[in-house]
């Protein structure tokens, strides 16, 4: 073990002891207690992590820039925690216009714009009234006027549209001539030449059948003109675009029966291990299984659908079996992406010709994480087994990899600043969960690679850079989808 091996790994013991995070005055934050998830092989705290990547041979991901100093060798093979999550965004690029198809608006909700919103027609396509009232032309007293034509399409009964005035759908209506006023209902046509409306409660007619305005009369009032809100052909929203309720409207409003949209893509996740239990108190060496009544929700609200969640048990052929049976666009596995001896991810890979994108990212925590691209064309992102870790390999890989593969938008970064102080790995990035508070962000105790509670009570998470960050410090923030804005894309 060379000396940068040692350093490395009594900074993570020493994380392990008082948390890896000063928190409020330093409090030790990752007490002794028993693991509440899997994996048997990564359940060893970051150690597990460490030895994978030891002797490893340099390659092109070396990483100078990763902190202070230049880091051991035998880290050279992972990837650095920013370009693991382009590389991860860039692999399934061209997927999304080959899955493109129409579906009617009531089937669109959720999924992606695979193409701009543009405007069927000029929104309102005619200018009409914003209020119930009088359409008035030139300056008052008005003459009030009934209104020439046919009742409204579809209307009942005996009154006919010279009672009610110029009502919602109705067709076109004669021009109004200087001095004389029509009564006119909310959304329907604006007479020419008609200068404002009068609201129903600031007007009123006087014996002689002449209407009054209590207030000023300001052209243009209470008209929403032709075009206020788009033209036709006008941008209303770029392709990735989540497609909302509120979109739907938008859609519909603007002429669309159908929408090109890109399918939220398909998961399976498969969680391997023997020890965990599916209920009940963790006995005799078996632990409760943290991860699979997680991920599943997790994932629906990334904008994935989750068709399975599997147990697979710790042998490799049940694994090859599970993965190149799965008819997913992304398998998800949990644990067994390390070295141990019944860690059966990497030989399954090998095994089917798989193709590694990203075999460990210098992150942590959830170093052993890793993408792959499967004989058929699809994705297998492995997740460490360690809760928190593999929480930290679903927004490391798994969320850039399904935004891509769903068509939307990357979302764009952003800062804030930081309350308390944050340790830093010597040479890796650290996600450390945190509250936002006025002052800034608060990292939250709790946050070793085995445990949920931080997580549990945490906005979102903060990427701290190789060193550690001091008060004040700006720091990218992933926040929570839950915890976001409406594109966390809470659609099942």
């Amino acid at each position: 073990m060379t000396a940068q091996d040692r350093e490395v790994d009594g900074f993570d013991d020493a994380l392990a002891l008082v948390g890896g995070e000063p928190g409020a005055g330093g409090v030790p934050d990752r007490a002794t207690g028993p693991v509440h998830g899997p994996h048997h092989s990564q359940d060893q705290g970051e150690g597990q992590e460490r030895d994978r990547t030891r002797g490893a041979a340099p390659g092109p991901s070396a990483a100078p820039g990763h902190g202070p100093g230049s880091p051991p060798t035998a880290r050279h093979r992972a990837e650095r925690w920013d370009a693991a999550r382009a590389l991860a965004a860039r692999s399934a690029a061209s997927v999304p216009a080959a899955r493109a198809a129409s579906v009617p608006l009531d089937r669109a909700v959720g999924r992606a714009l695979a193409e701009p919103l543009t405007a069927l027609t000029d929104l309102p396509s005619f200018d009409t009234s914003a209020m119930d009232g009088w359409a008035v032309s030139g300056p008052g007293p008005w003459s009030v006027r009934p209104v020439k034509g046919s009742p409204r399409k579809g209307a009942t009964g005996s009154r006919g549209a010279d009672d009610l005035g110029i009502l919602a759908g109705h067709g076109t209506v004669a021009p109004l001539p200087d001095g004389t006023a029509v009564r006119i209902a909310t959304g329907a046509r604006i007479p020419a030449d008609t200068t404002a409306v009068v609201r129903s409660e600031h007007a009123r007619t006087d014996s002689r059948g002449h209407l009054h305005a209590d207030r000023e009369v300001i052209p243009g009032q209470d008209i929403r003109p032709r075009g206020q809100e788009c033209r036709t052909g006008d941008r209303l929203l770029p392709a990735g675009s989540l497609v909302t309720p509120a979109v739907l409207g938008l859609a519909a409003a603007a002429g669309y029966d159908e929408l090109l949209t890109v399918p939220r893509p398909r998961v399976e996740v498969l969680v391997l291990g023997d020890e965990l239990l599916t209920e009940g108190l963790p006995h005799d060496g078996l632990i409760r299984d943290a991860l699979g009544p997680m991920l599943a929700p997790w994932l629906r609200t990334l904008g994935a659908d989750v068709i399975a969640t599997r147990r697979v048990r710790d042998d490799a052929e049940a694994l090859c079996r599970a993965v190149t049976g799965s008819t997913a666009d992304l398998v998800l596995t949990t644990g067994g992406t390390a070295a141990g001896p019944v860690d059966h991810v990497h030989p399954v890979l090998h095994k089917t010709g798989a193709e590694l994108l990203v075999d460990g990212v210098a992150v942590r925590p959830g170093h052993p994480m890793l993408l792959a691209r499967l004989a058929s064309g699809r994705h297998l992102v492995g997740l460490p087994g360690n809760p928190l870790a593999a929480v930290s390999g679903l927004l490391t890989l798994a969320e850039p990899l399904l935004r891509t593969l769903a068509g939307r938008a990357p979302r764009p970064p952003y800062r804030a600043p930081l309350r308390d102080a944050v340790h830093g790995h010597p040479y890796d990035t650290r996600l450390v969960p945190f509250v936002h508070h006025d002052e800034g962000l608060v990292p939250l105790h709790f946050n070793g690679p085995a445990m949920l509670r931080g997580i549990a009570a945490a906005d979102g998470l903060a990427v701290v850079p190789p060193g550690g960050a001091r008060p004040g410090d700006e720091l990218e923030v992933l926040d929570l989808p839950w915890a976001a804005s409406v594109d966390g894309g809470c659609f099942t």
